[in-house]
C-alpha cells in the first residue's frame, strides 16, 4: 500500500558508509524525505534527541557497540524526548537469542541481513498499519512483545485460552451446520 511518507522522518544508524548510502536511497525510492544519520550510538542518541524522527532503523553492531545499548537508553533514560518511537533493529544474526535478546530490549521490529527493499518496506509499513501498545512493567518497557490475531498471526496456537476459544468456535460452527441440515430435513 503506498503511503505519503514526505514528513516522516527516518533516523538511520549505520558504520558502514556504503551500507548507510544504499539504506539512505532505498529510504528516498520509498518517499522519505526527512532522513538523518548516525555512524555510531552516541552520535546517533544526540542525532535522535535534536532531530526528534519519527522511526529509528539501527544496525545490532555499530562498530564496537550494541544496538541494544541505544534502545535501552532510548526507551529508559529520563532525557529521551520519545520513548515510544517504533525502532526497527537489523542484524545479520538471527538466531533465537539474539531475536529474544532484541524484543526484550524494547525493539518494534527486527529485519535480518541481507535483506531485500521489499522486506524493509514491509516492516516500515507493519509499523504504520499495526502499531504495537506499550507495556511497562518494573522490568520491561516497550513495544507488547506479543503478537495479536488481529495483526494477522498464522503461527501455531499456544495459549490455552486460545485453543479453548478456537474449539469453542467449531463447536459452535458445527452446531450451525447440524441446525441448518436439521431445518432442511423438514
Amino acid at each position: 500500500m503506498p503511503y505519503n511518507l514526505n514528513d516522516v522522518k527516518i533516523l538511520v544508524v549505520e558504520d558502514m558508509a556504503p551500507m548507510m548510502t544504499l539504506m539512505r536511497s532505498v529510504l528516498q525510492i520509498f518517499g522519505f524525505k526527512k532522513l538523518c544519520s548516525a555512524l555510531n550510538l552516541e552520535e546517533a542518541y544526540e542525532v535522535y534527541k535534536k532531530e526528534n524522527p519519527d522511526i529509528i532503523i539501527t544496525d545490532w553492531l555499530t562498530g564496537e557497540e550494541n544496538g541494544l545499548k541505544l534502545i535501552n537508553k532510548i526507551r529508559k533514560d529520563e532525557d529521551s524526548p520519545n520513548p515510544y518511537i517504533p525502532i526497527i533493529l537489523m542484524t545479520g544474526y538471527s538466531n533465537r537469542d539474539r531475536v529474544e535478546a532484541a524484543r526484550d530490549n524494547g525493539m518494534t521490529e527486527f529485519l535480518v541481513k541481507p535483506y531485500t527493499a521489499r522486506d524493509l518496506y514491509n516492516r516500515i509499513a507493519r509499523l504504520i498499519e499495526n502499531p504495537r501498545k506499550f507495556v511497562k512493567t518494573s522490568e520491561f518497557f516497550g513495544p507488547d512483545r506479543r503478537r495479536h490475531k488481529d495483526e494477522g498471526y498464522t503461527g501455531e496456537i499456544k495459549r490455552k485460552k486460545d485453543y479453548y476459544a478456537e474449539q469453542s468456535q467449531k463447536l459452535k460452527d458445527a452446531a450451525d451446520i447440524i441446525m441448518k441440515d436439521r431445518d432442511n430435513l423438514d
